[in-house]
């Protein structure tokens, strides 16, 4: 029987996309019980248990990036995201790596930029295997990382919105029409360029949940004051479940205008509702949101109005838009991200 390690360093931090995503592939693995494999979870020691006693758990401490844990045990070490401090000390334990973006090349120029990609090919160099979240994100590492003969395997993540049925209108909705919005608020995120829309429908309202003490928060609040629609910009912050799901499900539609996204998981969350989804058509949406969705090519106000607002019509018109939507998001499946994973532990 196989022995595999799963480095979840990112669990401490259960709202962050990397959290979401180690604990949803460890959900998966316990719904399945693997049968040929023995599953150990390395992760932080306030996460331990997460998963059940059906498996063991290492205790994560920062002491062993400078000692590391011994790999001695292990046939496969997973490395759930390309910048753990995490690997494997022993030669013969194999190393599957999973890079969910490169978005450090945007975010970085000159010797920043250089100094991450040589962290990055180090363990790329030291990978059996390659998994990537999306074709983009396969095209990005091809382009600017050297990955020789190293096999590099696709597993879109799956979709992580919990149905509640009878979900509660949150308190601060206290508005009818709103597009809605979530993610960290940071510049990447280019929720300013969505300001215009509320300019050119004065009833309409934006919803952006995410953490809402940021700088680029403050410029966004400032921006929205400048142009006169401060009462209309809702940064609600960090959001449970509930609100989550009723947010989806009841706003006019999403938006997303992100530069950069290794994947871009709200677009699937969004269309599995079946509700109108706007987005960049940068990097990875294009990809996740498909011929479903709606794109903006510019972020020139008036062209973000039109695509909007013809996209809006569009939609209303079209009666089986939505049904169609949903049916796209059923292919980014968690369940089926997991087999894939345990596939590739059993045959590496």
């Amino acid at each position: 029987m196989k022995r595999v390690l799963l480095e979840m360093e990112k669990l401490k931090n259960l709202n962050s996309g990397l959290g979401q995503f180690c604990l949803s592939i460890g959900q998966q693995f316990k719904a399945t019980e693997p049968k040929n494999l023995e599953l150990d979870f390395y992760l932080p020691s306030l996460q331990k248990n997460i998963f059940g006693d059906h498996f063991n758990y290492v205790k994560q401490t920062s002491l062993h990036k400078l000692i590391p844990f011994s790999s001695t045990k292990y046939d496969i070490w997973h490395c759930l995201q390309q910048d753990s401090h995490y690997l494997p000390t022993n030669k013969n334990t194999k190393l599957i790596l999973t890079i969910h973006d490169l978005n450090f090349l945007e975010k970085y120029k000159g010797a920043k930029q250089r100094s991450k990609l040589n962290s990055l090919q180090k363990k790329v160099n030291k990978a059996s295997v390659i998994t990537v979240i999306s074709k983009f994100t396969e095209m990005m590492v091809r382009e600017n990382l050297d990955v020789s003969n190293t096999p590099i395997h696709v597993i879109h993540n799956g979709n992580s919105l919990k149905v509640i049925e009878n979900a509660s209108k949150p308190d601060y909705i206290t508005f009818p029409d709103y597009i809605f919005s979530i993610g960290i608020i940071s510049q990447k995120k280019n929720f300013h360029t969505l300001l215009p829309l509320l300019q050119s429908n004065k009833n309409l309202h934006l919803v952006i949940a995410g953490n809402s003490d940021s700088d680029y928060a403050k410029q966004l609040i400032k921006m929205a004051k400048n142009i006169g629609i401060y009462d209309r910009l809702n940064l609600i912050g960090t959001i449970d479940d509930n609100s989550k799901y009723w947010l989806y499900k009841n706003c006019k539609a999403f938006v997303f205008p992100s530069l950069t996204e290794g994947f871009g998981l709200p677009i699937v969350e969004a269309m599995s509702l079946g509700k109108p989804v706007f987005l960049s058509n940068l990097t990875s949406l294009p990809e996740i949101g498909g011929t479903e969705a709606y794109y903006w090519k510019s972020f020139d106000p008036q062209s973000m109005i039109e695509v909007f607002e013809k996209g809006l019509v569009d939609f209303a018109s079209d009666t089986n838009k939505a049904s169609r939507s949903i049916e796209w998001s059923k292919q980014f499946s968690w369940e089926k991200a997991a087999k894939a994973y345990l596939k590739l532990y059993e045959n590496l």
